[in-house]
């Protein structure tokens, strides 16, 4: 008798074999699709790429050679050491594809790891402690849940490549992916279109400038042995600050007031209004004021760059990031000390910070106060809960000046446009009110705490903080000093990539404010231009460099 044809589909092997090949398909789909993903802008969400993962290419080619030369899994419990590997790199790349997305810069591991503790308790302190709690517990599952399928996958991958491994065909169809990664690692532009952005080259250079950071010869070659704010130092008392005559002086830094507020049509147009009202406001009070952009050494974020990069006239750039806290651990003079040592008397006005700042002690100042030290009673409005109106309200009414007060300096830097941009404080026009217990309508506080943070678009919500900037400055220059003052504003740094809609400059305006034409003709002499809106966009050098054009401003004739 004739045996019976048996179809092989019906074979068992056959069937074992085509569920493998299927799982093997689907663990490839799923890895590659985890680590090929982009950024939704302008969000911290992500959205599929459909292109090639350059480190899943290589992973992938790691285990067939070893697979193809040992028969069997790497190691016991290969699939679970896999996928904690990967979680990882998939970790490594969200941050890569979102952090650019966010704060309109590359990712920079020496800066951005230690603000993540800041930024993650800022977050949570303004919501309730159970969303907290939720939050953790979702990040937590959600981890456990990645490595679970990670490991599943890697599992169905190692038992859908024994097979293949030693496969030729197999073989020309990896090795010439490999070729395009190794491409795409040196800058082919063509591979582009084919891979997504790489994890490994980002995280090489990280490694790179981390351990130039942490080595002792590049620590010593970070700061200049000497800088201007030594060579003032080195003048006879009397002389560096001759031409201000005892004049008080304000530095105020203008919380993420950026350059995009001229460059970009739509956001100029809608602060145009509250700016010319400020011009007004400065010229009504017996006052004029000069402009010009320069380049802030930080983007998105890191105030104290910039702060201290002013203060100190030492270019403490973002790209090279251990500059700032070389600088800390040093005994280095600063305007601050200047101006001590010229008879004035320094204060250090920081209404947002609600901790021990133990890093003051570098700053020096004779009086620090903080936002506890302001005994402020009335509504708090959004994260930083203090309004930058009451902050210079109480400061004045702490610190009344008097017939023999000495000359101040004032180092007062702004809070009410910080990120997240919501729960605008209303406007007070009566500034002793603002000083009370109940310093604002029940409607408009009402109104502002009920604004939620528009996580979606940033934008909107921080033009307003910027019209209100304007607003209680225009009250504020209104007012008549006690005695004659020179103003510094500057912004310290542009907004985050998701308000400025990508990559932009680095550049910030700076304000000089004074009722003294000859002073601010110094300044004229060194390219600012009058009104609140330079007349030249070309930035005039870094901030570190504006420092040099003060001293020569506030110097002898």
């Amino acid at each position: 008798m004739n045996q019976a044809v048996t179809h092989p589909s019906a074979d068992p092997v056959f069937r074992a074999s085509r569920r493998q090949a299927l799982f093997l398909l689907l663990a490839l789909l799923f890895l590659n699709a985890s680590l090929s993903f982009m950024a939704v802008w302008p969000t911290i969400l992500v959205k599929p790429d459909w292109l090639f993962a350059p480190e899943f290419i290589l992973l992938v080619a790691a285990l067939s050679v070893w697979l193809a030369w040992r028969g069997q899994r790497p190691v016991p419990n290969a699939a679970g050491w896999l996928a904690g590997f990967y979680l990882v790199m998939v970790v490594a790349h969200y941050a890569d594809v979102v952090v650019p997305n966010v704060l309109g810069r590359e990712i920079n591991l020496y800066w951005d790891a230690p603000q993540l503790p800041r930024f993650i308790w800022v977050t949570a302190k303004g919501n309730p402690w159970w969303v907290s709690a939720l939050a953790i517990v979702a990040v937590g599952l959600l981890v456990w849940v990645l490595h679970r399928l990670f490991r599943v996958a890697f599992s169905a991958l190692l038992t859908g490549l024994q097979p293949v491994a030693r496969k030729v065909w197999w073989w020309l169809l990896v090795l010439p992916l490999c070729g395009v990664v190794f491409a795409n690692y040196a800058g082919v532009e063509i591979t582009f279109k084919v891979l997504c952005k790489p994890v490994l080259p980002t995280y090489a250079r990280e490694a790179q400038r981390l351990w130039y950071a942490f080595s002792p010869e590049g620590a010593a070659k970070l700061l200049p042995p000497t800088t201007v704010v030594n060579a003032a130092m080195d003048e006879p008392k009397g002389t560096p600050l001759a031409t201000l005559n005892h004049r008080d002086v304000m530095v105020m830094f203008l919380e993420t007031y950026g350059a995009m507020l001229y460059d970009q049509p739509d956001a100029s147009a809608a602060v145009q209004g509250s700016r010319e009202k400020l011009e007004q406001a400065i010229r009504a009070g017996g006052r004029d004021v000069v402009s010009a952009f320069y380049t802030s050494p930080t983007v998105g974020g890191g105030s104290d760059l910039a702060h201290m990069s002013l203060l100190s006239g030492i270019d403490l750039n973002l790209k090279q990031p251990r500059r700032f806290d070389v600088f800390m651990t040093q005994n280095r003079p600063t305007l601050i000390s200047l101006f001590r040592r010229e008879g004035y008397q320094t204060f250090g006005l920081y209404h947002s910070v609600f901790w021990d700042w133990v890093e003051r002690s570098v700053y020096g100042y004779d009086t620090y106060v903080d936002g506890p030290a302001l005994g402020y009673k009335g509504p708090a409005f959004g994260y930083w809960k203090i309004p930058d109106q009451f902050a210079i309200a109480r400061f004045q009414q702490m610190y009344p000046i008097h017939k023999d007060t000495p000359p101040r300096f004032i180092f007062f830097p702004t809070i009410s446009t910080h990120f997240p941009f919501c729960q605008v404080p209303p406007y007070q026009p009566d500034w002793q009110r603002v000083l009370g217990p109940h310093p604002f309508d029940d409607a408009a506080v009402a109104k502002a705490q009920a604004e939620p943070v528009q996580w979606q678009n940033f934008r909107p919500d921080y033009l307003r903080t910027i019209n209100y900037e304007h607003t209680w400055l225009a009250g504020f220059f209104q007012k008549p000093d006690k005695r004659p003052m020179v103003y510094i504003l500057l912004g310290d740094h542009q907004p985050v990539g998701s308000v400025t809609h990508g990559e932009v400059s680095w550049d910030v305006p700076v304000f000089i404010v004074s009722d003294d034409e000859k002073l601010l003709d110094r300044f004229r002499a060194a390219g600012f231009s009058n009104g609140l809106t330079p007349a030249h966009r070309k930035s005039l050098g870094e901030i570190n460099e504006l420092t040099s054009v003060l001293l020569k401003a506030f110097g002898p004739n």
